[in-house]
């Protein structure tokens, strides 16, 4: 293991600095969870719903930054970053135009989309009301995530969370406004939560605009940098970000998928369902932290070239992971009754039973999430290698998962405890491909150009 402190010292500061602004992020939902929760089980499992699309496009816009993140964070450790701007600019193409495809198909087609996740009129209902408003933050929120994630490749993460934090206390107070009518406001349920977090977004967007034009000195990124850039980027920046985009994609189609099976298996399920992926989300962010930090020093230690450094940062940060996610297994399952108690007496006594069930079994799944998910998305994308996470998730979601719970659902009528465990005990699985793929060291390839071989400027 490697025995220099600063290594740890630094590490760790990236770390929580990337897990407070997952928790800051995270929160907002957890909060829309709570608060709906608290004015009707219905609204939260609504609200949960379209989440899940909102997951789906969260997954394209991570796909999307991750190409940024894996290209720049190499040219950072190289220290060349005049390409940084062009691939920022063939990222912000890309998340854009999926956002605007997921924005009309929630636009113009909301029930359909609905009753693909649940059989609940009530809950179907809520849901139609929350989509007519969320789906105009989609495009906000897809340019100022991979702005914010273009950064982080060089380092730049205090940015990220000073928007997360002001996107949450602006949530919070809206949400207390509009979805209860308090002081005056009307009661507007879930269109009042809808609002609030429209209302976030645009700050956000504003935030970081704002970052960019005053504060930010490495890059310079200006609205013409992002504009006119080199186009022969885009073979470069699609080489790297195509598999991690179909992976997210895939990835994100799957959690659709669960929701669901889950959703025709009742409204207590479906809100049982919706608490414990919050819980779930807000706790385990240190594991998150942890896996876009190594992604980012893995990739900084290989444009460098100190490949023998490599083998001692791996062995560290396997330890690193594997406690980390001991340590949130822990915590979730401890805190499973004192945040049932947050939600009042809005939650059905089965739906109460279920939620303690669901957030016991990714007590467990949450160890081999921390290990195989920082291993696969941070370590082993981080050293240029992002085709492996779409095979393997592939495979994995479609060929057992999907399938396995789809049956003990609908055809073997199992519990819905089992039906959740099937649903993610691929976290536990998934750790031995990740595992032997790591210590084949295949995954170490340079995707930056040639110091010699610069790029063609076409405007």
């Amino acid at each position: 293991m490697l025995k220099d402190k600063t290594f740890y010292k630094s590490f760790m500061i990236l770390t929580l600095s990337l897990a407070l602004q997952n928790l800051l992020t995270y929160s907002v939902n957890m909060m829309d969870t709570i608060m709906l929760g608290r004015y009707s089980q219905n609204a939260m499992g609504g609200v949960s719903l379209c989440n899940q699309v909102q997951f789906l496009l969260q997954m394209l816009v991570v796909g999307a930054g991750e190409g940024a993140v894996v290209l720049g964070s190499q040219y950072w450790g190289k220290k060349r970053l005049e390409p940084i701007p062009h691939i920022i600019g063939v990222a912000l193409r890309f998340g854009g135009a999926l956002a605007v495809v997921m924005f009309g198909i929630v636009l113009f087609f909301p029930l359909p989309l609905l009753h693909l996740l649940s059989n609940e009129p009530a809950v179907i209902a809520e849901g139609a009301k929350y989509f007519q408003i969320i789906c105009f933050t989609y495009v906000i929120f897809t340019v100022t995530n991979i702005l914010v994630a273009s950064l982080r490749s060089i380092g730049i993460v205090k940015i990220g969370y000073v928007i997360s934090a002001s996107t949450l206390v602006i949530n919070v107070c809206l949400n207390y406004l509009l979805i209860y009518g308090n002081f005056g406001f009307p009661e507007l349920g879930v269109r009042g939560a809808a609002i609030a977090t429209l209302v976030s977004r645009c700050v956000e967007m504003v935030i970081v605009l704002y970052y960019l034009k005053n504060k930010e000195r490495r890059l310079c990124l200006t609205f013409n940098k992002l504009l006119h850039i080199d186009t022969s980027y885009i073979r470069d920046y699609t080489r790297v970000s195509s598999p991690v985009l179909i992976n997210q994609a895939l990835w994100g189609l799957a959690q659709m998928v669960q929701t669901g099976i889950l959703g025709h298996l009742g409204g207590d399920v479906t809100a049982a369902n919706a608490i414990a992926v919050q819980v779930y989300q807000v706790l385990s962010v240190v594991a998150y932290g942890a896996a876009s930090a190594s992604g980012i020093v893995v990739g900084k230690t290989i444009g460098e070239g100190n490949e023998q450094q490599l083998h001692p940062l791996v062995k560290t940060l396997q330890i690193l992971f594997i406690t980390i996610g001991l340590c949130s297994g822990g915590l979730i399952f401890l805190l499973r009754a004192p945040i049932l108690f947050v939600f009042g007496g809005t939650l059905t006594t089965q739906a109460r039973r279920l939620s303690m069930q669901f957030m016991a079994v990714l007590s467990v799944t949450t160890v081999g999430t921390a290990y195989q998910m920082a291993c696969d998305n941070g370590i082993i994308r981080g050293g240029g290698d992002t085709a492996f996470s779409a095979k393997m998730n592939l495979i994995s979601m479609w060929l057992i998962v999907v399938p396995l719970s789809a049956m003990a659902a609908f055809w073997w009528h199992c519990a819905p405890v089992i039906v959740f465990f099937l649903l993610k005990w691929d976290q536990l699985y998934k750790a031995i491909p990740v595992a032997l793929r790591l210590h084949s060291w295949k995954w170490v390839k340079k995707v930056t150009r040639p110091d010699d071989a610069p790029a063609s400027l076409t405007n």
